[in-house]
């Protein structure tokens, strides 16, 4: 049963609530209208690669069942969607002189027009991870800077003349000058016209000290330095972490005097994707995570929270004195409007706050966060809909974002759930569930599941704490 207290916070009428997917894990048809292959095509088909050996080819349908999923999120009582457009569906080759699939844009186009005429903004991510494999095969991709900052620009131009006069709200892409050089010229040729923003998107957990060890609390720093700075702070700061630059020398490429001048301030807002907090210890051996190692257990055995499906996410509770009897819990987490989310919170502040002594302070939305429930693809239908973790989540992380909101003033303009639906969840194949609606692989069906009612509630009174 959901219910409300009362509300004492409320957040702006143009608070955009909504949810997110990406085109590989929802579409399927990847052989239909002239689509061509992105890398995730024969990856997932490789013996291995995926937990279950599936692969993307259906995935939910998405691309055939549009208009219901659009329909769904009309009765979530959404504000907006984001959603991501696939390279190789516009431009099947990928390339700057490689030909414009029109059935591509026909599609998108529809979907965007759907979208509005339900009265739901659309948000829209230029990039999710699926390089046409024509790029791969032509240069390496990613790996050839000249080529692919050009391909990628010409990709973008293509979105924004095509769709750029009904999408106000983009997101480009992680890997900085291809994002930097899109935007800029998203402010040249059709800022002026479109008015809209076009921001950068970014992947990244809070990290706390395992403890109040100097080592172990520099060591949660340099976590955040690898995960966030490592991509935020060329754009907001004009120049990588230093402990990056200690860690890999001359190693960490350097941006030319031209290409930093287009790379600082390329964002009009922070994009964050955060699921969890992690505890973090000095001395890992992989570089890759910054010589920090990882962990949920607290050094007296206790875990921060729940274990998702998924071995790298838990939901932290350490808002709630754990300690304290099972009914003073529920007393303390009812009072509190839900189990807060601390983490969460911290982060919010830190991104937006941390580099105060500079006029860099940028708008933010929450682009993805969500959680997987233990073996809810074990479960039956009618059990995985009453998916009481995946609530909890959510009640802990709305609580923190009204807080942060609120209480610390940090400037947060959006909140988008992860995700709509369950989907192929990239190298966990269709094993891991993060959707607040059920699917049905065998059929299609689509369920909503109990959270997707409280983040329906959420939507549909934005300023409240609700609680289950």
């Amino acid at each position: 049963m959901i219910a409300t207290n009362t509300p004492p916070y409320k957040l702006p009428t143009d608070f955009l609530w909504g949810f997110a997917t990406a085109s590989f894990q929802i579409e399927g048809a990847t052989d239909t209208d002239g689509r061509g292959k992105s890398i995730w095509d024969d990856f997932s088909k490789i013996t291995g690669k995926t937990l279950d050996g599936r692969d993307g080819d259906v995935a939910t349908d998405s691309y055939n069942r549009w208009q219901e999923d659009l329909d769904l999120l009309v009765q979530y009582g959404v504000k907006s969607y984001r959603f991501s457009i696939s390279w190789s569906r516009i431009i099947p080759s990928g390339g700057r002189e490689d030909p414009v699939n029109e059935a591509g844009i026909k599609f998108y186009s529809d979907f965007i027009d759907g979208l509005l005429a339900r009265g739901i903004t659309p948000f829209v991510t230029l990039y999710h991870w699926d390089l046409p494999q024509a790029l791969h095969d032509r240069y390496l991709g990613w790996l050839n800077k000249g080529e692919i900052v050009l391909d990628f620009v010409r990709y973008a131009k293509v979105c924004f003349e095509r769709f750029g006069d009904r999408v106000k709200h983009c997101a480009g892409h992680s890997v900085i000058l291809s994002h930097a050089y899109a935007v800029k010229l998203y402010r040249e040729e059709f800022k002026a016209k479109q008015d809209g923003q076009i921001g950068i998107t970014l992947n990244g957990d809070w990290a706390m000290p395992y403890d109040d060890s100097i080592q172990n609390i520099e060591a949660a720093q340099h976590a955040l330095d690898v995960a966030i700075g490592w991509f935020a702070d060329p754009i907001y700061l004009g120049q990588y972490p230093a402990y990056m630059k200690q860690m890999l020398g001359d190693r960490l490429p350097d941006f030319t005097p031209a290409e930093l001048a287009v790379v600082k301030g390329s964002s009009d807002f922070y994009g964050m994707n955060t699921y969890t907090t992690n505890l973090c210890k000095a001395g890992g051996e992989d570089e890759f995570q910054g010589h920090v190692e990882y962990t949920f257990t607290r050094p007296d055995g206790t875990q921060l929270g729940t274990q998702a499906h998924c071995a790298w996410l838990q939901d932290c509770e350490c808002g709630v004195d754990l300690c304290l009897a099972e009914e003073d819990i529920l007393t303390a987490t009812l009072l509190a409007g839900g189990i807060d989310a601390p983490g969460f919170r911290d982060l919010l502040n830190y991104l937006y706050k941390q580099p105060s002594d500079l006029d860099i302070l940028s708008p933010f939305s929450v682009t993805e966060n969500g959680f997987a429930v233990k073996d809810e693809d074990k479960k039956t239908v009618e059990e995985a809909l009453q998916d009481d973790d995946r609530v909890q989540y959510y009640r802990g992380v709305t609580s923190s974002l009204l807080a942060a909101v609120k209480e610390d003033g940090v400037d947060v303009r959006g909140y988008f759930g992860w995700s709509l639906l369950d989907n192929f969840e990239w190298a966990d194949g269709y094993v891991t569930r993060f959707g607040v609606t059920y699917v049905d692989y065998e059929t299609q069906k689509r369920y909503p599941k109990d959270s997707g009612k409280f983040l329906s509630q959420a939507s549909s009174s934005p300023d409240s704490r609700s609680h289950v």
